[in-house]
């Protein structure tokens, strides 16, 4: 089965051949040799977006994303792990714990093709590639589908709250010293979260099974994609991650 994209075949054409084969004879020592002529890919495996109204929606997101951190560190449950194992949780869950407050929050957003560089500038220029994943339309639609989900259920604060804990008391995080206890923790979570649904919406049996399944989707989101299209333009070449864990662990609240 080729793997190729449905409109591979359409990107092998170069978009000014005329350019490209002047610069391939101006390659005397080599300075070309390694630059590929840029292709356009309109699948949504490959199509490279950013965000439309960056500024507005990064500061939204850094928002949600404090919020997150300030829900973890107000877990007294949580402090009490070894520290070894809250950094796993943390690796581990930080990413779809921010897409549920995004869900709460209602954050919305738009984005589009990121423009790319023609070929000349590209080389005048020398760019290097970064080797980080670039959010794709693909990844996006996941997110958005994921999102739009939670906001039909409608979920209350409690039943947030509670679907966070048993999405941080993960004890299938590998290497948890205290694996027992994240699991004890994750199915009193579980707990709570079935018996505020019942209250909150008596003869509606499938609201709880419905919530788990559509928490499942989370797993689909990679944090990669969740820190070039949010952070990235906030943080630069910083590490999220070790930016979380100063957040999470400094002692001042």
């Amino acid at each position: 089965m080729d793997s190729r994209c449905d409109c591979a075949s359409s990107g092998d054409r170069l978009p000014n051949p005329i350019l490209y084969n002047i610069l391939s004879q101006m390659d005397r020592g080599g300075a070309f040799r390694h630059i590929s002529a840029p292709r356009r890919c309109n699948c949504e495996v490959r199509r490279s977006v950013c965000l439309v109204r960056p500024a507005e929606v990064c500061r939204e997101a850094s928002a949600v994303l404090v919020k997150t951190v300030r829900f973890m560190r107000s877990l007294p449950a949580f402090q009490q792990l070894p520290p070894g194992d809250q950094h796993a949780l943390l690796r581990s869950c930080w990413a779809p714990l921010f897409i549920l407050g995004l869900a709460q929050e209602r954050v919305d957003f738009d984005v589009t093709d990121v423009p790319a560089d023609s070929m000349l500038k590209k080389i005048l220029l020398n760019r290097q590639e970064t080797g980080r994943e670039q959010p794709t339309m693909a990844g996006v639609s996941r997110l958005r589908g994921c999102l739009k989900k939670f906001w039909s259920l409608d979920l209350s604060p409690k039943e947030y709250a509670y679907l966070k804990g048993t999405t941080i008391f993960n004890p299938d995080v590998p290497e948890l010293q205290a694996g027992l206890f994240v699991e004890g923790l994750q199915q009193e979570a579980q707990h709570a979260l079935s018996e505020v649904v019942q209250l909150l919406h008596p003869g509606h049996q499938e609201r709880f099974a419905r919530i788990l399944l559509t928490a499942s989707t989370l797993q689909g989101i990679t944090p990669s994609l969740i820190t070039e299209l949010f952070f990235r333009p906030v943080i630069g070449q910083a590490n999220l991650l070790e930016l979380l864990v100063d957040m999470l662990f400094c002692r001042n609240p």
